[in-house]
């Protein structure tokens, strides 16, 4: 059954017929197992990516590596949880280098607005010992679709 968790991952649009014929299961059959992975939170929601740069939409994304001291008994998960709820927060992971422990991804209007975020309300956290911010300039492949920007073909067309 994870063929149908693939088949998702690339395109959650996909009808559960269609899933049905690339997987080789009957639609009843892909229906109970997304069912059965939605309440074991295997799949944990469904988003759709945006290149928001060819909306005309301002943002401003930017990563940044957090330095936090664990805490006994729960870790880094209780510090974790704390900056994760942030609704500035697009993502936070656990790393294993030893430079820094936390990578966190945000979204702001302006680098202002992002610079702000973490010196209010990141830096200032209990545990947090140091933060270090890197602004994403151009998203070229975002969860394993490439943004391009489309070719327009301006010349006029001859015909004869």
């Amino acid at each position: 059954m994870d063929e149908i968790l693939e088949i998702l991952e690339q395109n959650s649009r996909y009808t559960d017929e269609e899933i049905a014929v690339m997987s080789g299961r009957t639609v009843e059959e892909v229906r109970e197992a997304i069912r059965d992975y939605e309440e074991k939170s295997i799949i944990a929601g469904y988003t759709t990516l945006i290149n928001w740069e060819n909306t005309g939409k301002e943002t401003v994304t930017a990563l940044i590596e957090v330095k936090i001291t664990p805490q006994r008994g729960v870790g880094f998960d209780k510090v974790a949880e704390r900056i994760y709820k942030f609704p500035q927060v697009k993502a936070c992971y656990l790393m294993s280098s030893g430079g820094f422990d936390l990578t966190v991804i945000i979204e702001g209007k302006t680098m202002k607005e992002v610079a702000m975020f973490v010196s209010d309300k990141l830096a200032v956290q209990e545990f947090v010992n140091g933060t270090a911010t890197h602004f994403v300039l151009k998203k070229y492949k975002d969860h394993g679709t490439i943004f391009k920007e489309k070719k327009v073909d301006t010349r006029e067309a001859i015909f004869i």
